[in-house]
């Protein structure tokens, strides 16, 4: 029996034009068995766009994708649910792992079969192999083992996906990657949502997996332990950049690369104005000299007038020279700088020495309870709250704050103290009947040129905040609110889950902004990295039951 080819996805000279903007450019990439390979760039330069050329979504302008055999099966699995995907989380789960499209195109050849139509063998064989390749015959089984794993009730599985909570939909999220059989697994942000047990299982499962592997994600220590190679898109040119060796070469590399096109622009400026500069000399020179020249000398030296002349015009002639070799010198373009988000957090002054007090409290939401809680913030305390999901970090939060109602106990925020909150969803300005620059003023207080003024700061045109946030991209949503921030200044920044959908360079730029920060930060993240740059005072780990006054 001959051995099965070896299983490859290449794409050659990918171009692709959205409403006459380049978004992908010449774009070269291979992926094998085992391949470990990152996708990186700023929102919106054309990442997930490239995961769906390569499932095969969509048909780029200009080159080729090419499955090697032409049976390898490439998925593509978005972290972001789409809660209309079928009628039940099971059906979600069929249609997310390529087991619902195989079980129909297994359907219709089944019927062509039993049809007796022409070639209905051949199709029959090939639906079935599909069929079986995609792991339909016993998904029901592994959905119920991968739910149990994941702690997910197996009630939820007969559930609408819209039912979701964000910790149910995170744990359906990564049940669909660990339950896919493709050959080539196309990964969409997969860490979003994802709690620290989560975080584990999908880095095992990347470890262990024979698939070949293309991933999109800004978790930069999820990043250091998985992959193997890091393709850059390029924000100026849209062109691809690869960069062998895992996360830690490509941070190395890059800046490597970087300095090097400095140094290389700078010597060419320097050598460029050395010319320039002499060849500026040696006309003056000339032209002063052939102004003595042409004057008659005291003596009336004829011949001497003559070589006069002759040195001026000697003169001239190596400027023209000293031109021609600026003319000739290969001219190094400057490194390009792209759009950065640089922001501070507006402290308002300071509230009391209490901040915030939570005092035997209990959260009741139907079968979900959390408590008795008792909590004390401190005045430019950082805390930061832990625990899988479904613990009740966000419940938590909303309890502190006033939002969620108490089944027992008392909640209290102290005087003075004003609200910064980014929440899960990003729904802070959310208002169905403004758009986001007006919502924005109404929460600023600013003029409608100081908002324009703030938000093109964050990189939010005039196109993207004449509509409501709720049709902004959660990328947009969360750099809208990070600008109410610094518009308006907080002294109880509240941050749940603030690193997803931002993209390495703004998730940078925030640390940053916190690191000078005076007042009081309470924190979710299942981002690692990102928590040991915020330096939090202390940990309130729900899981672990720790819900002490501290």
């Amino acid at each position: 029996m001959p051995a099965p080819t070896p299983v490859s996805l290449i794409a050659r000279g990918v171009s692709l034009t959205r409403a006459d903007r380049t978004v992908l450019r010449d774009v070269d990439l291979v992926v094998t068995e085992r391949s470990r390979l990152a996708v990186v760039g700023p929102n919106g330069i054309g990442k997930s766009t490239l995961l769906a050329v390569l499932a095969g979504e969509l048909d780029p302008d200009a080159g080729s994708v090419r499955r090697t055999p032409p049976t390898a099966r490439v998925g593509l699995v978005r972290q972001q649910l789409d809660r209309t995907m079928g009628p039940t989380v099971r059906d979600l789960l069929a249609q997310r792992t390529g087991v619902a499209a195989a079980q129909a195109t297994f359907d219709d050849a089944t019927a062509t079969l039993a049809a007796d139509e022409a070639g209905a063998a051949d199709r029959y064989d090939d639906a079935l192999a599909a069929w079986l390749a995609s792991g339909a015959a016993d998904l029901d089984a592994r959905i119920g083992v991968v739910a149990d794993e994941l702690g997910l009730d197996p009630v939820v599985l007969d559930r609408s996906p819209a039912d979701l909570s964000g910790g149910e939909a995170g744990r359906v999220g990564l049940a669909a990657v660990l339950l896919s059989r493709f050959d080539v697994v196309l990964l969409d942000e997969p860490t979003n949502d994802l709690d620290q047990d989560g975080l584990a299982r999908l880095e095992r499962w990347l470890a262990d997996t024979p698939a070949g592997v293309v991933l999109v994600s800004h978790d930069r220590r999820f990043l250091e332990r998985t992959v193997g190679a890091v393709l850059e898109l390029d924000e100026h040119d849209h062109t691809a950049t690869v960069f062998e060796g895992g996360w830690e070469a490509f941070v190395t590399e890059r800046a490597t690369a970087r300095h090097h096109a400095e140094e290389r622009h700078g010597a060419y400026v320097a050598e460029r104005d050395r010319l320039a500069a002499r060849a500026r000399r040696q006309r003056e020179w000339a032209t002063k000299g052939l102004g003595r020249a042409k004057k008659r000398p005291s003596d009336g030296d004829k011949i001497r007038r003559a070589m006069n002349i002759a040195q001026t015009e000697k003169l001239a002639g190596k400027a023209k020279a000293t031109e021609r070799a600026i003319e000739r010198l290969e001219a190094v373009d400057k490194p390009w700088e792209g759009w950065e988000l640089r922001f501070a957090i507006a402290a308002a002054e300071r509230s009391g020495s209490v901040v915030g007090r939570l005092e035997g409290a209990i959260v009741r939401r139907g079968d979900f309870a959390l408590g008795p809680v008792d909590l004390d913030l401190a005045w430019a305390e950082r805390v930061a709250l832990a625990g899988p999901n479904g613990s009740g970090k966000t419940t938590l939060i909303g309890a502190l704050l006033g939002r969620v109602p108490l089944a027992a106990g008392s909640a209290h925020l102290g005087p003075g103290v004003v609200v910064g909150e980014l929440d899960q969803r990003r729904h802070g300005l959310d208002r169905p009947d403004v758009d986001v620059a007006r919502a924005f003023q109404d929460a600023s207080g600013l003029t409608t040129a100081e908002v324009r003024s703030v938000l093109a700061k964050f990189g939010l045109d005039a196109e993207a905040i004449g509509r409501p946030a709720a049709s902004l991209s959660p990328g947009e949503r969360t750099r809208a609110q990070l600008a109410l921030f610094q518009a308006r200044g907080v002294n109880l920044l509240v941050l749940d889950e603030p690193t997803n959908h931002l993209d390495l360079p703004a998730i940078e730029q925030l640390e940053q902004a916190l690191a000078s920060y005076t007042g009081t930060l309470v924190l979710v993240s299942h981002d690692r990295r990102f928590c040991e740059a915020v330096a939090v005072d202390r940990t309130v780990d729900l899981g672990a039951g720790d819900l002490g006054a501290g």
